[in-house]
């Protein structure tokens, strides 16, 4: 018998590690040239052009934002189904469960406003390009700061503690050690790139 919620739920979750995984390190890395200095992030945003606009498009749209858009509305759905209680029973793995859920909810938020303005309204409609200057600028209000690495971190700890239920769905880890081992790791890897993000944030600071 065809179990709909049993392939949605791995599509989900395949959608969310391989698409927001690469959205998330290609800003990452793209961003951390800031570290290096004005030129070194404009160059890295001008190899980005060089891709003809009709495929770059089509990358946006259909490796993207479509796959995005699913992995957000069907969990919106499995977030109002589901049932959170760090403060009734404490585990690590409780907690991970509902930052999951919020940071999702955030991320809604976020993506609307991060995207909306700088790839719609500033690149799109208003054909201004990207550039460490506008960028500097853009991160002149403490309040634009704030809720942008907010938004960074909401990305960095959903993708990797993603990477945890993803391997839980998948069957990758079945037993309490190799899951405890996979989330370990996936919890190094959440602060080391919370720690580049803060890093090429202050470049931007200065």
């Amino acid at each position: 018998m065809f179990n709909a919620t049993f392939y949605l739920r791995r599509l989900h979750s395949l959608c969310g590690l391989l698409v927001l995984g690469m959205v998330l390190f290609e800003h990452i890395f793209t961003n951390s040239m800031a570290i290096f200095g004005p030129q070194a992030l404009n160059g890295a945003l001008a190899m980005m052009e060089l891709i003809p606009k009709p495929i770059f498009l089509g990358l946006e749209v259909g490796g993207i934002a479509i796959p995005l858009l699913f992995h957000g509305i069907y969990g919106i759905y499995i977030a109002l189904q589901a049932k959170n209680n760090p403060g009734r029973f404490g585990y690590v793995r409780n907690w991970n469960f509902t930052l999951q859920r919020w940071t999702a909810w955030y991320l809604v938020v976020f993506l609307i406003w991060h995207v909306g303005y700088l790839r719609l309204y500033t690149k799109g409609v208003t054909g201004t390009p990207i550039s460490y200057e506008l960028l500097q600028n853009y991160f002149q209000s403490p309040i634009v700061v704030l809720l942008y690495v907010l938004g960074m971190f909401a990305a960095i700890f959903h993708f990797c503690n993603g990477i945890t239920t993803f391997c839980m769905t998948w069957g990758i880890t079945k037993g309490p050690r190799a899951q405890t081992v996979v989330s370990y790791l996936s919890m190094c890897l959440c602060a080391l790139l919370c720690l580049i993000t803060l890093t090429f944030m202050g470049s931007y600071l200065i």
